[in-house]
Formats: structure tokens, sequence, C-alpha cells
């Protein structure tokens, strides 16, 4: 397997279509890293995250911000045993219709 600067292998490229992967400091942007290995990440993307991160990492980055949709939530809820009701992206909004922005 090739590896890229700083180990990180080449395989997870695909996931950081926007940025320059090179760059990516895997420590000080974790979460942002777990956020699209959780939501777009293959098997050997999940492999590599399970080898290379804390479980009470993935678990933060799952509960504690949105962004996720409700397949992966639900699916990484179940796998990292999480109640529903403690993953944010889960939770019901607060508002009860939607607002309206330009109400003519």
């Amino acid at each position: 397997m090739e590896i890229a600067a700083k180990n990180k292998p080449v395989f997870l490229k695909k996931y950081f279509w926007d940025i320059d992967f090179d760059k990516i400091d895997l420590k000080n942007r974790k979460i942002y890293v777990l956020k699209r290995l959780l939501e777009y990440g293959d098997e050997d993307a999940v492999d590599w995250m399970w080898k290379n991160f804390k479980k009470r990492d993935i678990k933060d980055a799952l509960s504690n911000f949105r962004g996720y949709s409700l397949k992966t939530a639900n699916f990484w809820a179940l796998v990292l045993d999480i109640p529903r009701k403690d993953v944010l992206c889960l939770k019901k909004h607060s508002s009860k219709e939607p607002r309206t922005f330009w109400p003519y």
C-alpha cells in the first residue's frame, strides 16, 4: 500500500476531494477526518479509522456534530451503541413548522 505524507494512506484521498490531502493534520482536524470517513468511507477506510482513532473520538464525532445523512447516523449509532437521543443530527429541531424567509 502506497503511503502519503504523514502516514496517510493514498486510498483515503478520494474522501477529501475539496482540500489538499497532503496538508491534512490528522491530530488537529480529527473531527473533520472522522466525519468524512463515517459518512463516505468504504471498508478499507473504516478499517483504517478504527486502527488510527480512539473509539471515544469516533463517538464524539458522531454524537456532537450535524451533517450526517439519517441513514449514516442511524447506522453508526447502532454500531457504536449510542442511543438515538444522544446523536445530535438525529434530534428533532425545536421549531414545529419551517421558517419563512420571504413571506410574500
